[in-house]
Order: C-alpha cells, then structure tokens, then sequence
C-alpha cells in the first residue's frame, strides 16, 4: 500500500478537488552501502568544529550563509518562520497552458494525484466486495485535460516553508503533479562556451540529408520504455546475492 506524502485540494474559480499525493518513484528496489572500518562497524558522523577541536551538539548548531571566506550572516529561526509561506493545503492553480508548452527542462519532481475520498465513500456493491467510485470532480478534471491538451499552473507549499511551482496533467487514468525549478533556478545556454562561443559549422544539403536518413532508421513507431533496463542494478543485485 503506497503511502500518501500530502493531501489537500485542487482549487481554481469555484471548483475544489480534495486530493492526495503519492511519490511516482518506486525505491523499495534501491541499493545503497553503509561504509564500514575494517572489523565491519558501521561508521558514525559527528559534528566536528575544527577550530575548537570539539563535537558539537546540535543544540549549539545555528544556520549561517557565507558572505565571504570563513564569514557568515547567521540566520536565526524565528527569523525564517517569520518569512515561511503559510501552508494552506490548496494548490492554487493560476492558469492552463497547452500541455506542449511545458519545457521537460523545468521538472524537478513527479507525484501522482490522487482524489481524496476520506470524508466521501460513495461506494458500490459488486459481487459481494466494495468498490469505491472515483470523485466526479476528479474524473472531469482528468477528462478535460486530456482532451484539451492542457495543463495547469499552479503553487503549493508541500513540505517546509517553500513554495513551489507546480504543472498538473493528464497521465493514463489520473494525474501527475511536477515540481518545477523557477526559471531564476535554470542556468542559461550561453553559459556553456561550447555552445555559445563555438562557431557553427555549415552543414549542406547532402549531410542534412544523410542525418535524416539516419535518424528515421532507427525510429521506432511507438516508444516503449518497458524494452529499458538498469543493466548495472542488476549486476549488483547479482553480486549481493
């Protein structure tokens, strides 16, 4: 049973849809070591201040930010709980967009939207066991996007105090939700030499053509995902058993 990381409601004009969260990422297959002396003791992390020679607890530990070399601004917390963004448990959707127009460069995260039945169970007898029927508000929303080919805009505050700019659309049945980066938070082209100081070679006819022949050769009429796989994870797997 997936666990539920948010609940709340798409809200936009008059129209609120209570909904839940779920992550899109399935990590019960991760791998991940812990480091070990050479008698296999699992190795602990201190907080060390390395002028005083001392560990320090994390009573003492404060936030800083780096002004300059070994100079810090120190950030009290009643000071960042007075600018937190207060969590209304809406996401608020300020616009549409067509769905094309979301740029995958933006995405940060994926959840899948879920409508929140908790506080309504319509539900349904079929051959003796319960079936729940899907939120009707929920269902429309997942039709209309998917037939428009849109997606929405929004903010919400998950978890902590930042806000963030989300994309809802479409997916199969239901929905997703995106996180996604600010465009302050996007490091632009021209900062990459390569590209914005190379000069561009002229590519003729007959090369243009032959990358076009190249290309549709290997075209696959419909992608398939599910042909992938984590070679690597594998092999470890393997080797762990």
């Amino acid at each position: 049973m997936a666990s539920t990381i948010w609940t709340g409601s798409i809200s936009f004009g008059l129209v609120n849809v209570p909904v839940r969260l779920y992550t899109t990422i399935d990590t019960s297959k991760d791998f991940s070591f812990n480091q070990l002396d050479k008698e296999g003791h699992r190795i602990q992390y201190k907080k060390w201040c390395p002028v005083e020679e001392r560990e320090v607890a994390y009573s003492e530990i404060k936030k800083g930010y780096e002004i300059a070399k070994d100079q810090y601004v120190v950030v009290e917390k009643q000071d960042l709980e007075k600018i937190a963004v207060e969590s209304t448990r809406t996401i608020d959707i300020k616009e549409f967009i067509d769905e094309q127009q979301l740029d995958p460069l933006f995405v940060e995260k994926s959840y899948y939207i879920a409508p929140d039945s908790t506080e309504k169970r319509a539900r349904k007898k079929t051959k003796g066991s319960a079936t729940a029927v899907q939120d009707k508000a929920y269902s429309l929303l997942v039709k209309v996007l998917h037939d428009m080919k849109k997606a929405a805009i929004g903010k919400v505050v998950l978890r902590g105090e930042k806000e963030h700019l989300v994309a809802i659309r479409a997916y199969q049945r239901g929905l997703v939700l995106h996180t996604l980066h600010y465009l302050s938070e996007i490091k632009p082209l021209e900062a990459i030499t390569e590209i914005s100081e190379a000069k561009v070679p002229l590519i003729d006819e007959k090369e243009r053509s032959l990358g076009r022949l190249l290309v549709e050769n290997l075209t696959a009429k419909d992608f398939d995902i599910s042909r992938y796989h984590d070679e690597y994870t594998e092999e470890l797997e393997k080797l762990i058993n």
